[in-house]
């Protein structure tokens, strides 16, 4: 406190209420070799869970003098450019990383020159001394606060930079009604500025020592209760879960191109209505969709055959299956599991949806075999049932496509008279291995296997 009415030319009144009483004195004036003080400005947290950045541009170089809110460098983390802003008025000393290193949150970042930072310390420190060896710690407080208020005859000055006093000057404030922030209580240009209302309120976080010093409201009960966090925990990949990790890790090597389309269902349902009396006397409880999708990308492989097909890397060589061995995705307890139906070539849509109930009843059981998962040539899934519309299947390797349908669901429609009908749509998204298929090819086989859903009479020719 001494020290800032030496600089503020206050000398005279110093020594006419201080050096007259020499206690007093030893408690107000502490007197040092250097009024600057080195610190270092941290890297502070700037979200998102980011630890460490890379430092991309520097505005500021030792030697330089810079205010609060004055640029000091750019940085870069792994989701976005960041502007630092210097803290503190001072004189840059050191700068911690060159351009281009990584610099970690929590780690200097540059070190200033700091006029007066330490005046709290220094009035808190030469107030303590004074004071006994077996006063408490409230005795203390007290003390230093009545020393302090004796030297400026009951009248409190609040700590604040030469800078920030002018600033409060040119706006006539007071800078004891001004919300403090800074170390100890100091008032810091952002205080001012927010005060004024030209920055958003919450712009400044205070200093960790205000926060320390606030004292505890009592607080109900309920309020106080500490929030019950759910412990981590870890757990071994193993059985679906782990071999899905080994089929997406290789599917992800192939390079997948994506193909869409929408299907006219509203004749494929009634031509199913029509089915279900003769379905139950052959065994199927309901008939579904998924036969009909089946037996149609059967067909539809009959006619490109090169989607059927499984590529050998090794020998850079394409194998084509004669056997459309479908696999079909299944959700069970245990995980999404894809076996498949051997031979959908030879059967017809009620043998079809046999096979497919009994790898359904067989995967909620948990008894299906390795045999129902062996040698799939093509692959479809129905996410329908969950509710999707569109995705981007994965492929599963060595297959070369897969295709994924969506819910069905009514909208309007024009019909061949113009007219606005209500009709039953169903997308469709298809993925193909682009080393061997090219787009022609797949969006020929899709039209085939989407005319014989459109007009299901045509089943009746296989």
């Amino acid at each position: 406190m001494a020290t800032h009415l030496l600089r503020n030319g206050a000398t005279s009144w110093l020594l006419r209420n201080c050096i007259s009483r020499q206690a007093t004195l030893r408690r107000c004036l502490h007197v040092t070799s250097s009024l600057d003080k080195t610190v270092s400005f941290n890297l502070s947290d700037i979200g998102e869970g980011i630890r460490e950045v890379t430092v991309k541009e520097w505005f500021v170089k030792v030697g330089d003098t810079v205010e609060q809110f004055d640029n000091l460098c750019e940085v870069q983390s792994d989701k976005a450019s960041v502007t630092i802003t210097s803290r503190y008025d001072g004189k840059i000393t050191k700068i911690h990383h060159s351009i281009d290193e990584i610099a970690l949150v929590g780690k200097p970042l540059v070190d200033f020159d700091v006029l007066d930072e330490e005046g709290d310390d220094a009035e808190d420190s030469s107030s303590s001394s004074s004071t006994s060896s077996g006063s408490s710690s409230s005795e203390t407080e007290s003390q230093a606060t009545g020393a302090a208020a004796s030297c400026t005859g009951g009248r409190v000055i609040t700590p604040a930079t030469p800078s920030v006093r002018r600033l409060a000057k040119e706006h006539q404030l007071d800078l004891a009604k001004v919300p403090a922030t800074g170390k100890h209580g100091r008032v810091l240009k952002g205080d001012i500025l927010e005060f004024l209302g030209q920055v958003p309120p919450g712009t400044n976080v205070p200093h960790p020592t205000l926060v320390a010093k606030k004292p505890v409201a009592s607080v109900p009960a309920a309020a106080a209760a500490p929030v019950a966090v759910p412990a981590d925990r870890v757990e071994v990949l193993k059985g679906v879960r782990k071999a899905m990790l080994k089929s997406m890790t290789e599917s992800l090597k192939i390079p997948h191109f994506a193909y869409s389309d929408e299907i006219d269902m509203t004749q494929l349902i009634q031509f199913r209505n029509q089915l279900q009396a003769v379905a139950k006397e052959n065994g199927v409880p309901k008939l579904t969709f998924m036969p009909f999708c089946i037996k149609a990308a059967s067909i539809a492989l009959s006619k490109y055959p090169i989607v059927n097909s499984s590529l050998d890397l090794a020998s850079e060589s394409l194998i084509f299956r004669g056997a459309h061995n479908i696999s079909v995705a299944i959700d069970t307890p245990q995980g999404l599991v894809v076996p498949n139906i051997k031979n959908c070539q030879a059967k017809n849509i009620i043998e079809i949806a046999k096979d497919l109930n009994a790898l359904v009843e067989r995967g909620r059981t948990g008894s299906l075999s390795p045999s129902d998962f062996a040698d799939g040539t093509f692959s479809l899934s129905n996410i329908g049932v969950i509710g999707g519309t569109y995705t981007h299947p994965c492929i599963m390797a060595p297959q070369v496509a897969i295709g994924a349908m969506g819910r069905t669901k009514a909208v309007p429609r024009f019909n061949d008279k113009d007219e606005v009908v209500k009709a039953y749509v169903m997308s469709v998204s298809w993925s193909a291995d682009h080393r061997v298929i090219d787009g022609v090819t797949m969006a020929s086989f899709s039209n085939v296997w989407k005319q014989y859903l459109e007009q299901p009479a045509l089943f009746l020719l296989n």
